[in-house]
């Protein structure tokens, strides 16, 4: 049980701490330049942390096995990043964005689910998409 849990509680925690990061970043920063010195420290943090869990560590030969996801993850992870900061110098409340955003992915990725990975779209998933529209007006309503 506890292997099926901890990723979610670290996905969980991450995600509330990168939020508020992304919030924090001084007004004056250019959000590519956070984003420079971000990713230098998660550079880092992923190398040391890649050579300490694995015994027989070999970077170079795990970046030949390298496909076109980890660059286009890169890229988009980029966009995220640069995205949030936006909207929070936007007047995006820290505590809306992240719901708006999640349920607009979650409705998404279930279309994607069925187009690319052959996933079934239940009715359960089509109440939960309708719910989650409802969610989005209503956290949204003024």
């Amino acid at each position: 049980m506890f292997s099926y849990i901890w990723p979610i509680a670290l996905v969980v925690l991450s995600n509330t701490l990168y939020q508020v990061c992304a919030k924090s970043v001084p007004e004056g920063m250019n959000p590519l330049a956070s984003l420079t010195v971000t990713y230098l420290i998660g550079a880092a943090v992923s190398c040391a942390m890649y050579y300490m869990l694995n015994r027989d560590a070999n970077l170079f030969q795990e970046v030949r096995l390298t496909n076109w996801a980890p660059v286009v993850l890169g890229v988009v992870i980029v966009g995220l990043e640069v995205g949030f900061i936006y909207a929070f110098r936007a007047g995006w409340q820290v505590s809306v964005t992240q719901i708006v955003t999640s349920a607009a992915v979650a409705v998404i990725l279930i279309f994607v689910g069925r187009l690319v990975y052959d996933e079934a779209i239940t009715w359960n998933k089509i109440a939960g998409i309708i719910v989650v529209l409802a969610g989005l007006v209503l956290i949204n309503y003024r």
